[in-house]
């Protein structure tokens, strides 16, 4: 796959433009702290950036199948480059307030929204079906490498320059990213017949909705993460007060990013005959670390549960998107997956928020105990779908072009 010019432009882009993602999650913290913002001023900003994205996801589907994505993912990075770079320059000078940098994360996460759909339409477009789950598998370790570098390297620009200068580089990354997809040689999209955009969003809801083993993992993926938002919201509580503080919880987090960039290579040569049963076993391996949190593991323990939760993850989201791209036919591509993205986040603010005063009632531990309790029965759950477990790698009529060429 290395070897094909537009996927390489591609990975490097997205590459890029990972890292500056994961560098803001912690600059953008300690954007609102220096502007004299409170803990609860931290959550809101961060909170802006993800309510648009969930918004515009199902918009920026329509959009993606109507017209070029390559068009579209250019649009969306350059309006996060003038979003994240106008941030800077109020941090830089001194003249940011806290509902400014909401605004602006507000106007990144609508930029996400577009660009994600988009993305995972336009792969097929530039591998052949046989490779799509190796080039997702890389695509899943530029994610890794982002996960492990982007926190640290935001770190040390803040402690050395200041959250602005962070922000900045930021920016910079869409733009680098902006420029890759831009020079990519993509076949025309095929002409379509004209029709309204609630006529394709509703086209886009019913290939969604007539393919069972589709909307499952979808409501699945719902509400596994309303149940990490018990690890998210309660695992750094844990940390504060039996772990040792945030430097240690740092240790735990960063298993992830290991684990992720381990699993993301194991995708790469992984060919399984039943891939949703593969990708309902990896979710088991995700939910892990919320048992050892529960179990009061030592800190090593909750590294190797965050590592084989890492693993996990990027095994099971590489093999899934492969799938939507193999079994789902192209002009429906990026609707489906905006749906997919839309019901998969659209209740993660609910679990980032109840499970705090759940543990209040119950206590923390066995608040956890029943995250996880409900994780793993919501597996148990997809395993017993027929459709799940029995879709075959390809569609019935790829196998059969495949038997006939050979």
């Amino acid at each position: 796959m290395l070897r094909r010019r537009d996927f390489r432009l591609l990975l490097s882009g997205q590459g890029v433009s990972v890292l500056g993602d994961r560098m803001v999650v912690v600059a953008l913290a300690f954007a609102v702290l220096e502007v004299g913002g409170s803990a609860a001023a931290v959550g809101l900003v961060l909170a802006a950036g993800i309510v648009p994205m969930v918004g515009s996801v199902l918009i920026g589907g329509v959009v993606a199948d109507r017209v070029s994505r390559r068009g579209v993912m250019v649009g969306a990075d350059l309006v996060r480059v003038i979003s994240q770079g106008t941030m800077a320059a109020l941090l830089v000078a001194g003249a940011a307030e806290v509902w400014m940098l909401a605004a602006l994360a507000a106007v990144t996460g609508a930029g996400t929204g577009f660009f994600n759909p988009a993305s995972t339409g336009l792969l097929p477009q530039l591998v052949p079906p046989e490779e799509l789950q190796p080039a997702n598998a890389l695509r899943s370790s530029v994610v890794s490498l982002g996960e492990i570098l982007g926190p640290l390297t935001a770190g040390l620009i803040v402690a050395a320059a200041g959250a602005g200068w962070a922000i900045a580089v930021d920016s910079a990354t869409f733009a680098v990213s902006a420029a890759c997809l831009s020079l990519l040689r993509v076949s025309p999209t095929p002409e379509r017949e004209p029709s309204s955009f609630l006529g394709d969003l509703r086209g886009g809801w019913d290939a969604f909705r007539t393919r069972r083993w589709v909307w499952t993992f979808v409501v699945y993926f719902a509400i596994a993460n309303v149940m990490w938002g018990a690890w998210s919201g309660l695992g750094p509580v844990v940390a504060d007060r039996e772990l040792g503080g945030a430097a240690v919880w740092g240790t735990v987090l960063a298993g992830f990013g290991v684990g992720a960039l381990a699993g993301s290579v194991l995708a790469t040569w992984a060919k399984p005959r039943r891939p949703l049963v593969v990708v309902a076993v990896s979710e088991a391996f995700f939910a892990l670390p919320i048992a050892f949190l529960a179990a009061a593991a030592p800190v090593p323990a909750l590294v190797i549960g965050t590592f084989l939760s890492g693993a996990g993850m990027m095994v099971g989201m590489s093999v899934w998107e492969s799938t939507l791209q193999r079994h789902i036919p192209e002009q429906w591509l990026s609707r489906v997956t905006a749906y997919d993205w839309f019901g998969s986040f659209a209740f993660y603010p609910i679990g980032l928020a109840m499970w705090g005063p759940i543990s209040v009632a119950i206590g923390i531990s066995t608040t956890l105990w029943i995250a996880f309790g409900v994780f793993m029965a919501c597996v148990l759950a997809l395993l017993a779908v027929p459709d799940v477990r029995r879709l075959p790698p390809e569609p019935a009529t790829a196998s059969a072009l495949g038997r006939s060429a050979a």
